[in-house]
């Protein structure tokens, strides 16, 4: 006799997942669900999901085949109940062995298109979907590599991937980064530690002519923001000659950038009082730490300061956390894009050059371009729009995933 808590509550035909002893757990789409995933995105949701009590008992993070309404096999996922991306398609090939060899082959696919792009061993080497290992981000820093395990499936495979980064990329040094808001959606926990290898500091980390320092133990992120790499480069560009203000700067990301483009000078402002050592440092052994400076203060109250007494700057650069990171946080995110535009507004030189930045996945280009030219018009300023940037090539996007192409940059002229 079928238990009736095993049947779907919206669905009373019996039409659960059958058990299949021997062989993995299966999952069914519910009828009419699961668009997005079956026009390209490597997602399913928690509520496009048949959850009979047999499915809410698979473990978080287990390998599971997918199934289509009518029982037709779509591939294999990682499933996690109790997350809002329940499932993250792993291969389509539902004969597949998500083991040891899987996942060196994946992350030698994602090598070899770094390799290609860059000529030192400094990049994002594996951007979670878009990599083809959802969920799992892995940045190197030369003979170092920080693995951020933020679905379920690669948490519980931790040692196993960083096993396989030693083996194909060649690395000593191996960091498990449990930092991420990403891992509390998916119910994980964990400290930030030394999974192969040992540390004994910040690592020098070469882009754009400078000279950063990655707190690869206790740094943001996972010590550094190798997205931005190719916008800094071309505020470095606009930046000869120039007084250069860096908010929300991390550890010198602009900044740096732009002085070993030729800046007169930089002030670095940041919340953070280590991140501003780093940036310090980083200049000091780029050969420019005279005509570095730094602030540490919260970025409304410093530009508002800034503005009240007169200074200005010919480049000004904001690149803010994500004020927006998911959907329920829109609003909020949108006018605080709006105060950073109208605030770095008022500092900026005639003729000068503003960059803005975000990084929430719920604000697109044309929502977060509003809400800057919003604060622009208030801050009483005209503006040119000169370059729209993302992010650099080791973080690729997927087209049916938007979610990949996160970041954005605007520069513009304000006459």
């Amino acid at each position: 006799m079928t238990d009736p808590d095993d049947l779907p509550a919206d669905d009373p035909s019996a039409d659960a997942p059958e058990a299949n002893p021997g062989a993995r757990p299966v999952i069914r789409l519910k009828p009419k669900a699961g668009r997005r995933f079956l026009a390209g995105a490597p997602w399913v949701y928690q509520d496009e999901i048949v959850m009979d009590r047999r499915t809410r008992k698979i473990p978080a993070g287990a390998v599971v085949e997918l199934q289509d309404p009518e029982r037709q096999t779509l591939g294999l996922v990682a499933f996690n109940a109790e997350s809002a991306i329940s499932a993250r398609l792993l291969d389509v090939d539902p004969g597949a062995e998500i083991d040891a060899a899987w996942l060196e082959s994946r992350i030698a696919q994602a090598l070899a298109l770094r390799e290609r792009l860059f000529d030192k061993p400094f990049y994002r080497l594996v951007h979670a979907e878009a990599d083809f290992l959802p969920g799992l981000v892995i940045d190197r820093f030369g003979d170092a590599a920080v693995i951020q395990p933020n679905a379920a499936w690669a948490d519980a495979r931790a040692e196993e991937i960083a096993q396989a980064v030693i083996r194909v990329a060649g690395v000593s040094t191996v960091v498990l980064n449990a930092g991420s808001r990403a891992r509390a959606q998916e119910g994980l926990s964990g400290e930030t530690r030394l999974l192969a290898g040992a540390l004994d500091g910040p690592v020098e980390t070469p882009m754009n002519g400078a000279v950063y320092l990655a707190d690869l133990m206790g740094g943001q992120k996972t010590g550094l923001y190798y997205d931005q790499r190719p916008n800094h480069a071309f505020v470095a560009r606009l930046a000869p000659g120039a007084r250069v203000i860096d908010v929300f700067s991390h550890v010198g990301g602009f900044s740096l950038a732009a002085l070993a483009g030729g800046a007169a000078s930089a002030l670095a402002v940041d919340g953070s009082e280590p991140a501003l050592k780093l940036a310090a440092e980083g200049a000091a052994r780029s050969g420019f730490g005279d005509r570095f400076e730094t602030r540490r203060g919260d970025a409304f109250d410093t530009m508002t300061a800034l503005a009240e007494a007169g200074e200005t700057f010919d480049v000004v650069v904001c690149d803010p956390p994500a004020f927006a990171p998911n959907r329920s946080a829109f609003q909020n995110g949108m006018r605080a894009y709006g105060r950073v535009a109208r605030l770095a507004a008022k500092i900026t030189a005639p003729g000068g050059y503003l960059t803005l930045c975000s990084c929430s996945h719920a604000v697109d280009l044309e929502n977060f371009r509003g809400a800057c030219a919003h604060g622009l018009r208030t801050a009483g300023r005209a503006a040119q729009q000169i370059r729209a940037g993302g992010p650099g090539p080791d973080h690729p996007s997927l087209p049916a995933l938007p979610e990949t192409s996160y970041l954005k940059a605007l520069t513009w002229r304000l006459p």
